[in-house]
């Protein structure tokens, strides 16, 4: 069933909001600072592309570096790409096959605000990281 899922979700939106993660990545690597930016970027932007069967979970080991870094990624990247999960949400949810689809957007609005800190694991063992 996840299969079923994550191949609907990657026609209607996961490849679009992949590609607007990797152009967040791309851009974000530019400097050397922005690097660890870029990767964040690059394993939500997987993470979208692909999302039923995993979740993400709060990393305890996570101090005031990743606080710091979510309030410069928010202003960077953050809620660009909130926003293009918004929108997708939206629009999905106009049609009654999208609904779920459009909720699982509305899903990824927290971890496209802030994604350092949290980690992405499988459904089936999302203590397995703590």
């Amino acid at each position: 069933m996840k299969t079923i899922l994550n191949v609907i979700w990657l026609v209607l939106s996961g490849f679009w909001l992949f590609l607007a993660y990797l152009l967040a990545g791309l851009i974000l690597c530019i400097t050397i600072i922005g690097i660890p930016f870029g990767l964040a970027a690059f394993r939500i932007g997987i993470y979208a592309l692909w999302p039923f069967g995993y979740t993400t979970v709060d990393r305890h080991d996570a101090g005031a570096p990743s606080f710091v870094g979510n309030v410069l990624w928010l202003v960077l990247a953050g809620w660009w790409l909130a926003l293009g999960h918004i929108v997708t949400g939206i629009a999905l949810c106009f049609t009654i096959i999208g609904i779920p689809f459009g909720i699982a957007n509305f899903k990824l609005i927290p971890v496209s605000l802030m994604p350092l800190g949290k980690e992405i694991v499988p459904t089936d063992r999302p203590f397995a990281s703590r």
